[in-house]
């Protein structure tokens, strides 16, 4: 065997706990949600079972197959992936501030806040649905699945703090044996009635929605449930690369969900009343109580890949401007993307626990699940029409004619899902809608404040000539001082402040602005660019992708290669601090200002957020109306 496959061996297990977590679960719920949910169940039979089968095989295979793993992870952003990366993707061949620009902003960001509504529900659904198994061994079990339920997520955000570096070298591991279990519990079934696999048929689910077009159209609202977790495909590429992503699915993930599923319908059709819990009657009894241990560590797994996704989503936000700076620690010294983020790690446990209580069960959750990925699928649909139209140049035909069929498979099952909005379906939206809100309210309200800042700003350039026309005027001291500032062609205010306060001006004074651009990383080649002015002064832009860690002294380091050697220990950072006024009338209205300025009150100080050294930063504040 070759080094490269071997390593493609190895990213390919690591990918299973990561990236098919989520997916990997579902079949823990799925059969159950169709044949005796709450809404709109199937009855037994065997054609409702052959169709039901038929939906879910062809399903994973046209959405995930098809769509994901081998369309969708084609708009990679330098081999990154996920909703932010793929909207970043489709915004750079747009104008700025044309209406089309507008469109895909919203919806990208509407996509990235239902996969924060996705991160609340995945962990409730899929560890209550793994402890209900409980039940299935006793009904004395029945009153203690909520407490388990709810200790189990408890510490499961808990360790967030100490990060998964130390237990995640497990989870490939665990997932691998998870997915062999659903293989050999679904294949023993099969076994008994191997009739099932006349489902690969397509013809069977074309047969369904013919006999029955109302039930079969409802219950698409449930099938889509055994595709929950596509979008960690995406998302989660970066860290392993497409081939082994897509080794993965296709050597073990997807053939074991499909004998699961396909076992789960030969034991309904031979004992309907295993509908009770079709995953769990699967297995013989004496292995109920391993199958519940063996399945909550894969619903934590699962729901460990979730969270950490919206870590890693918010840091990008953070970057690209649509999210305030909120503190971010990193867990391991030497994975770069193992980050833990306090403020969403909590707001997260709360909502989970909220959840949990009340709606009671993975049942009544369902409904609540399938409006939250529904929803990100379809916008994930007209996000890659976007970019195969306008940033790879196909032509008008060829982008539709190729997002046109999943755009209707997405469209089906967000319809289907919508009637359940009132039964739980609403919590994704509403809470997708706040998440969007608070994004959209914050990159606005910078963009207002930049506006008012460089309203009221100086240019850069006549005010160095004037200084040098007085030389006398104003004392220079020893040393380096950074100003930080958005807008590199005028005088910080902070500057002037500083002029205010001490008359003084340093030897060197370094006008730096960072910018985060649309790709994921920098090489540190290219961190820096340097712009020698008169008078002492230096004017440096430094340069992150969205997913770099903005450590700013460490990037101005790459400065001496350009003729500016800086001294950490003879340097001081300004900046500044401003203390917003909200104003009546005004291009926000006031409830959105004030909402903004709270936001900007407790956002993350900027010298901790570029990692400045504590001992040499001022702070320089100053009031802005807005």
């Amino acid at each position: 065997m070759s080094a490269s496959k071997a390593r493609d061996g190895t990213l390919a297990l690591a990918a299973l706990g990561v990236v098919y977590g989520d997916i990997g679960t579902s079949p823990l719920y799925t059969m159950k949600e169709i044949f005796a949910g709450a809404h709109h169940p199937v009855p037994i039979t065997p054609d409702n079972v052959l169709g039901i089968l038929s939906l879910i095989v062809w399903s994973l295979i046209l959405v995930v197959t098809v769509k994901y793993v081998y369309f969708i992870m084609k708009a990679d952003n330098k081999g990154e992936g996920g909703i932010m990366a793929l909207m970043a993707l489709a915004l750079r061949p747009m104008a700025e501030g044309g209406r089309r620009q507008a469109l895909v902003l919203v919806l990208g960001l509407f996509g990235a806040a239902l996969f924060y509504g996705d991160g609340v529900i995945t962990p409730a659904i899929s560890v209550l649905s793994a402890v209900e198994g409980l039940e299935v061994a006793t009904p004395a079990f029945k009153p203690y699945v909520l407490p388990i339920a709810l200790a189990v997520l408890t510490s499961l955000f808990l360790i967030q703090r100490k990060g998964t570096g130390s237990v995640g070298a497990l989870f490939g591991p665990i997932t691998a044996l998870w997915f062999l279990v659903l293989a050999l519990l679904g294949g023993v079934n099969i076994a008994a009635h191997p009739g099932v696999l006349l489902a690969f048929d397509p013809r069977h689910s074309l047969d369904f929605f013919l006999a029955q077009p109302s039930l079969a159209f409802l219950a698409l609202g449930a099938v889509v449930l055994a595709v929950t977790g596509t979008e960690a495909l995406y998302a989660d590429m970066g860290h392993f690369g497409r081939r082994p992503v897509r080794l993965a699915w296709l050597g073990l993930a997807l053939p074991a969900l499909v004998l699961n599923y396909f076992g789960q319908g030969a034991l309904l059709l031979g004992d309907a009343s295993a509908i009770e819990n079709p995953f769990y009657r699967l297995a013989p009894t004496w292995a109920l109580y391993p199958m519940v241990a063996l399945a909550t560590m894969a619903t934590v797994i699962a729901s460990q890949a979730v969270i950490s996704g919206a870590f890693s989503i918010t840091q990008q936000a953070i970057q690209l401007g649509y999210c305030p700076r909120l503190e971010i620690l990193h867990t391991s010294p030497h994975e770069i993307g193992q980050i833990y983020l306090p403020a969403v790690n909590w707001v997260l446990l709360f909502s989970v626990v909220a959840l949990v209580l009340g709606f009671g069960s993975s049942t009544k959750l369902a409904a609540a699940y399938g409006i939250a990925v529904t929803g990100t699928m379809v916008i994930t649909s007209l996000l890659a029409f976007v970019v195969a139209r306008w940033l790879w140049g196909w032509p008008l035909w060829r982008a539709a004619l190729g997002a046109a069929p999943f755009l209707l498979i997405d469209l089906a099952f967000f319809s289907a899902n919508a009637v359940k909005i009132a039964d739980g379906g609403w919590f994704p939206l509403a809470f997708g809608a706040l998440v969007f809100m608070l994004l959209m309210t914050w990159k606005q309200g910078r963009r207002l404040l930049q506006q008012r800042l460089a309203a009221d700003a100086m240019d850069l350039l006549p005010f160095i000539d004037g200084l040098e026309l007085n030389p006398g005027e104003l004392a220079r001291v020893p040393g380096t001082a950074v100003f930080l500032t958005p807008n590199p062609d005028g005088v910080p205010h902070a500057m002037l402040h500083s002029l205010k306060h001490y008359k003084t001006l340093h030897e060197r004074v370094v006008m730096t602005t960072v910018k985060v651009l649309d790709i994921p990383r920098v090489t540190d080649s290219q961190r820096v660019v340097v712009e020698r002015l008169s008078g002492g002064f230096w004017r440096v832009r430094v340069f992150f992708g969205f997913m770099d860690e903005p450590d700013l002294p460490l990037a101005l380091e790459w400065c001496a290669e350009q003729g500016l050697q800086l001294d950490m220990m003879d340097t001081s950072f300004f900046l500044g601090r401003e203390t917003l006024i909200p104003k009546l009338r005004s291009e926000m209205p006031f409830w959105r200002e004030k909402i903004f300025i709270a936001l900007f009150r407790n956002a993350g100080s900027a010298a901790a957020y570029f990692r400045l050294p504590p001992n040499r930063v001022v702070e320089l504040g100053a009031q802005v109306v807005l």
